[in-house]
This record gives structure tokens, C-alpha cells and sequence, in this order.
């Protein structure tokens, strides 16, 4: 069996070498605490330098769409003017918004089908 080298060299053991249980316990216990808290500051730290990264995404995504919009409400004022001389402006308008308005209803209704299949 092994033994403390105090032992070994032949002298009595220290006192000092001779810690009570509850005292070793404790230490890990506190050791253990700390490990967890170090852990989570880990954890916290990665998720922020993640949620920054998608903030930025998302702020560029958010800027993407507001001018994609505006894209196709320019398109859909183009074909409602090229319309107006042949069939006037209000029906020019009239049908621009119908093609505009069925194609928004056609890709929500692709995606209300996608989102079916997928659950």
C-alpha cells in the first residue's frame, strides 16, 4: 500500500498532510462550483460572439427584403403605365394589381403546401 512520503522516509506524519474529510469535500464541492461557473462564462461568450454575428445578418437580410420590395412595387407601377394607354389608367392599375396580387397568392399558397409536406 502506498504511503504519504513522510511515512516513507521513515518520520511521523504531518499533521498538515492529515486534511479532514469534510475540509477535502468541501474543496471540491467549491472546485466543482467553480468549474461550472467558468463553463458558463464559456457558454454566455460563445452565444454572444454567435448573436452577433446573426444580428448583422439579419440587419442585412431585413435590407434585402425592404428593397426587393420596393423592386417589385416599381415593376408592378411599370406594367399599370405601360397598361394605361390601352386600356386606360384605372384598369391599367386594376390589372397590374390582379397579376401582382395572384402571384403573391400562388407563392403563398406553394408555401403553405411546403410547410404541410414538412410536418
Amino acid at each position: 500500500m502506498l504511503k504519504p512520503a513522510s511515512e516513507q522516509a521513515g518520520g511521523p506524519p504531518h499533521p498538515e498532510d492529515e486534511r479532514p474529510v469534510g475540509d477535502l469535500v468541501s474543496q471540491l464541492v467549491d472546485d466543482g462550483k467553480a468549474y461550472v461557473h467558468a463553463e458558463v462564462e464559456l457558454a454566455k461568450a460563445k452565444a454572444r460572439t454567435k448573436a452577433d454575428v446573426l444580428k448583422l445578418s439579419a440587419v442585412m437580410f431585413g435590407a434585402a427584403l425592404l428593397f426587393g420590395q420596393a423592386a417589385i412595387v416599381v415593376l408592378a407601377v411599370g406594367v399599370a403605365m405601360a397598361l394605361a394607354p390601352h386600356v386606360g389608367p384605372l384598369l391599367g392599375g386594376l390589372i397590374a394589381a390582379a397579376l401582382f396580387g395572384g402571384i403573391a397568392g400562388a407563392l403563398a399558397l406553394v408555401g403553405i403546401n411546403r410547410i404541410r409536406e414538412g410536418l
